[in-house]
């Protein structure tokens, strides 16, 4: 396999589609990749499908995610939850006291006892509503869109 940047494959090459091929006509490409990418394996096998995705090395490592060959993950998008947020609150604390204040009867504050302390105040514990659309969000890395194309005739490549 390897990238080519027509818009064809050349002659002996396909492009990395995950088209299905006939086994009859295929023996050798089948021998090499069986059914790790679809088919029925009777009749049918399929090539690789890399469109839209980004193709990584099988098989695992430290703090590193096992993946089989031919396994596909992976998402363009992830819907965030309040689990994927950090832990935070956003406390709003008032009180119960009732303010003591004196109007004029022209609506202006009169020079005294604009406030009134009270003994025993008690606070009252309330929240802030929620906001936002729950829309997902892009999680796609930076890409540009090249074809892959994998070798269909040719010299069977020998086992190291």
């Amino acid at each position: 396999m390897r990238l080519f940047a027509g818009n064809f494959a050349p002659r002996a090459w396909m492009l990395c589609d995950g088209q299905l091929l006939p086994i009859a006509q295929n023996t050798a490409l089948f021998s090499i990749l069986g059914t790790t990418y679809g088919g029925d394996g009777r009749t049918t096998f399929a090539l690789p499908d890399l469109r839209g995705r980004a193709p990584i090395h099988p098989g695992h490592g430290p703090g590193l995610s096992s993946r089989r060959l031919g396994e596909k993950t992976g998402a363009e998008q992830a819907q965030l939850t309040v689990a994927n947020l950090p832990a935070h609150n956003h406390p709003l604390a008032t009180s119960s006291l009732e303010a003591d204040v004196k109007h004029s009867t022209q609506g202006y504050l009169n020079s005294d006892n604009h406030f009134a302390s009270t003994a025993n105040q008690t606070a009252i514990a309330n929240t802030i509503g929620n906001t936002g659309g729950s829309q997902p969000v892009s999680i796609m890395q930076p890409v540009l869109a090249i074809n892959y194309i994998i070798c269909v005739q040719g010299i069977f490549p020998s086992r190291g």
